[in-house]
């Protein structure tokens, strides 16, 4: 067991870290993780300013998808470059700052990227943190983010740090890429099918979990069982502090046609984003939603009593440093998700298909769609 699995399953102990006994690192922000992002719908009208739509030929991509990707003045050489910030959604600040890192990474991985030159990290310190929480917070924070980029083989040469009303985790990722490390992420054609590499579920995870620690009532409300809650959300901290980058280095492998990363947006918001500029008059059909064990259970619970569920089942639910979504052949996806297997140590999906375009829209889970309960592989 490597030193990240064995500290999500020990748990973090404030008081072992010198904090107060009460201390939660998510009560410095109403929001969560990608969680935090404005509405997809919203930031497409909000986009209408830059007055161009999105670029994506052999020399560039523009605004839209995961990264930019901009021509160099050297033949053949890309500058591959993404950033993403969000609030804290755990509270050991060590395996926030691998989700940090890790989520930042990912949208590198999703281009096929698999190694990055160049990592810079954002930091807002939140104002409300006294010197000690503050020296304990954001030197564990640190180091868990050079962890993860010393596991991606890439180094922090710089950031920024300020203070802030709440707190405040991200980064920028760039490479320098030959034309032949970035896959075309717009060749989906009808007859591919859909592979998750991650499930999804960890935006329920996350709150449940908070509702165990706050003791707001929610818990005894619903009826939940906590042994239940702590397993998912162990599992979700693993997943979303493993990198995506064996996922990225077998795009190539098995000639993946498209691909992108699930964060906040949601599986359904993500496949929308792809599916739209595909060369190909092609829709996404998501058929299948592997999900985090007893999450789907906590959300037909929240549904029954009137909420929305996180809108799990609806494909909308946010998730934090997700999986890869990938459209590829049949055969080339059995092959994929054996490896990724092998390598990783956890499986991933066939959810769906790519299906001729017939409508204004670019997916959609479908009527009969199934859900797969996916159990926890921690202790």
């Amino acid at each position: 067991m490597d030193n990240r699995v064995q500290r999500i399953c020990q748990g973090f102990e404030p008081i072992r870290n010198g904090l107060d006994e009460n201390f939660l690192l998510t009560k410095l922000t109403a929001m969560k993780g990608c969680g935090c992002k404005v509405p997809r719908d919203v930031l497409l009208n909000l986009l209408e300013t830059f007055k161009t739509d999105l670029v994506i030929n052999n020399d560039e991509i523009d605004i839209g998808l995961d990264s930019c990707v901009v021509p160099l003045r050297h033949k053949g050489l890309r500058l591959v470059q993404t950033t993403d910030f969000f609030y804290p959604l755990v509270d050991d600040p060590y395996i926030m700052g691998r989700i940090t890192c890790a989520n930042v990474l990912s949208d590198l991985y999703a281009m096929g990227i698999s190694e990055c030159d160049n990592m810079l990290m954002l930091l807002g310190v939140a104002v409300d943190l006294n010197e000690t929480e503050r020296n304990v917070i954001v030197r564990m924070f640190i180091e868990g983010f050079k962890d993860a980029a010393s596991e991606a083989d890439t180094k922090i040469r710089g950031g920024q740090t300020v203070r802030c009303p709440w707190l405040l985790l991200g980064g920028v990722a760039t490479s320098v890429a030959h034309e032949s490390e970035i896959i075309n992420v717009d060749q989906a054609a009808i007859g591919d099918v859909l592979v998750l590499t991650k499930p999804i579920g960890g935006q329920v995870a996350v709150n449940s979990y908070e509702w165990l620690q706050k003791r707001n009532g929610k818990v005894d409300e619903l009826k939940l069982d906590e042994s239940r809650i702590r397993k998912a959300f162990r599992q979700t901290c693993e997943q979303m502090s493993r990198l995506n980058r064996n996922a990225a280095r077998l795009l190539h492998k098995f000639d993946a046609h498209s691909s992108t990363d699930v964060t906040g947006f949601g599986i359904l918001g993500h496949a929308e984003n792809l599916a739209r500029v595909q060369k190909a008059a092609v829709e996404f059909l998501i058929e299948t939603l592997p999900i985090i064990e007893y999450m789907d259970e906590i959300s037909a619970r929240l549904i029954e009593n009137g909420g929305e569920g996180f809108r799990l089942f609806q494909g909308r639910s946010a998730e934090t440093s997700g999986g890869l979504l990938i459209a590829m052949s049949p055969e080339n996806a059995q092959k994929y998700i054996k490896e990724i297997e092998e390598l990783d140590g956890y499986p991933a999906w066939i959810i769906g298909k790519v299906v001729e375009k017939t409508s204004d829209v670019h997916a959609r889970i479908s009527p009969d769609y199934q859900t797969i309960s996916i159990a926890s592989r921690l202790p």
